[in-house]
């Protein structure tokens, strides 16, 4: 098993190019977290890789650490012990702010909790993130308001987060996450909140962008739903990959 995912990092600069590696590469992973004079460790050596367009499910029991391996593998934090690689970049060797602009242009992340502006409407939530990515103006707001109407919000778009149920509310967090046209997308339960017709769009347009545009998806899920789209499922349990 680390024979070959040793191979699949050492061939990132040469192979990537080519599509011949993996978009997502995690190697020996560890996190600890301290409280007070104890010290609890979340993960314990974890290893894998996502290939390209591939829809990658990350399962487990609650505080097996896939919140926080995605976190990690998202740039969001970094790890005790262990390496990352995003489409061919060390991830976790960069400073901060290279950091920033990496996840900023390379990753589109959608949070359990929403994090949505509520001063600001669906779209206006959307074309923030567009502003910052150089896409402003006209183009913006018409980009924003395809984005809700893939996600079945297009009559929404007006509306504040308070006026949005809850299923609304990670609709527009979903298409927040597609502005710009990420390499990556990373979620943390997506469909979480979602009624069984949204939950459905969302899984769809999930694997249209996996399949037809390319783009590597890895997500923390208890969602069966997702399972049937998914081209693997890692099972955590004790901050440790369970084979089989």
């Amino acid at each position: 098993m680390f024979p070959k995912r040793r191979r699949q990092v050492d061939s990132l600069s040469t192979d990537f190019n080519h599509g011949e590696t993996a978009t997502i590469v995690a190697e020996g992973i560890e996190m600890a977290f301290r409280s007070g004079n104890q010290s609890y460790q979340v993960l314990k050596g974890i290893d894998l890789a996502v290939q390209s367009g591939d829809i990658q499910l990350l399962m487990g029991p609650s505080g097996s650490g896939k919140t926080t391996l995605l976190s990690i593998l998202a740039g969001l934090m970094k790890p005790t012990v262990g390496k990352v690689y995003l489409l061919g970049e060390e991830i976790t060797r960069l400073s901060q702010s290279k950091l920033t602009t990496f996840r900023r242009e390379k990753i589109g992340f959608i949070f359990q909790n929403f994090n949505l502006f509520p001063a600001l409407t669906a779209a206006e939530n959307i074309e923030v993130v567009l502003n910052i990515k150089g896409v402003k103006g006209v183009k913006a707001r018409s980009q924003a308001q395809g984005l809700l109407e893939q996600v079945g919000l297009g009559l929404q778009a007006n509306q504040k987060p308070a006026d949005l149920s809850g299923g609304q509310k990670q609709r527009v967090a979903i298409a927040r996450a597609l502005a710009g046209h990420p390499r990556i997308i990373m979620a943390d339960e997506p469909t979480a909140a979602l009624d069984s017709q949204s939950g459905h769009k969302v899984i769809e347009l999930l694997r249209r962008l996996a399949k037809e545009e390319g783009c590597t998806v890895l997500m923390v899920t208890h969602d069966p739903r997702i399972i049937d789209v998914a081209d693997s499922v890692i099972y955590l349990e004790d901050g440790m990959i369970k084979e089989g």
